[in-house]
């Protein structure tokens, strides 16, 4: 199993499609933790699996820490932007 397998990455797909994902990693591979990643517009989504996943299916969850930060993106024109992300931690207690 790679490093990366309890992390999941939020994009433009519906929000329920993340939350499967998040529950299968929980559930078939026994994980005590899964991570949330997202950035910019995606970030609401990202709140809303941890909501969702925390209070409708899984309640022994937990947010074990959140961290927020500025990535700076190259731009096909030319130049930098900036974009917010956010990380949620999420463990099983």
């Amino acid at each position: 199993m790679s490093r990366d397998s309890n992390i999941v990455y939020i994009g433009r797909k519906p929000t329920m499609n993340y939350v499967l994902a998040v529950m299968t990693n929980f559930n078939s591979s026994d994980m005590k933790d899964v991570t949330i990643k997202a950035r910019g517009q995606a970030i609401t989504t990202a709140v809303d699996v941890a909501e969702i996943v925390k209070r409708r299916y899984m309640k022994d969850l937990n947010v074990s820490d959140i961290t927020i930060g500025t990535e700076e993106i190259q731009q096909q024109e030319g130049g930098t932007r900036n974009v917010s992300t956010i990380e949620t931690g999420i463990v099983r207690s």
